[in-house]
């Protein structure tokens, strides 16, 4: 779980996203969710977020703010 958030760090700060441990599972589930991979399958949830930060970073920053950011509050 979590394994791939190091490589997240500046895609979190741009979506103005801060894990935490108290949110840190919620985060990973949503990511999955939000790249269409089950929950817990974390090689496969890297790979689909890897292609997304190399497609374009700012983008998939600006899709994990607005599909992210609201469901934390």
């Amino acid at each position: 779980m979590t394994c791939y958030f190091r490589h997240l760090k500046g895609a979190f700060a741009k979506a103005g996203i801060a894990v935490t441990p108290e949110n840190k599972r919620e985060v990973d589930r949503l990511i999955h969710e939000l790249v269409h991979v089950e929950y817990k399958a974390c090689p496969a949830a890297w790979r689909a977020v890897k292609a997304k930060l190399q497609e374009d970073e700012d983008a998939f920053a600006e899709l994990l703010r607005r599909k992210i950011v609201p469901r934390l509050r």
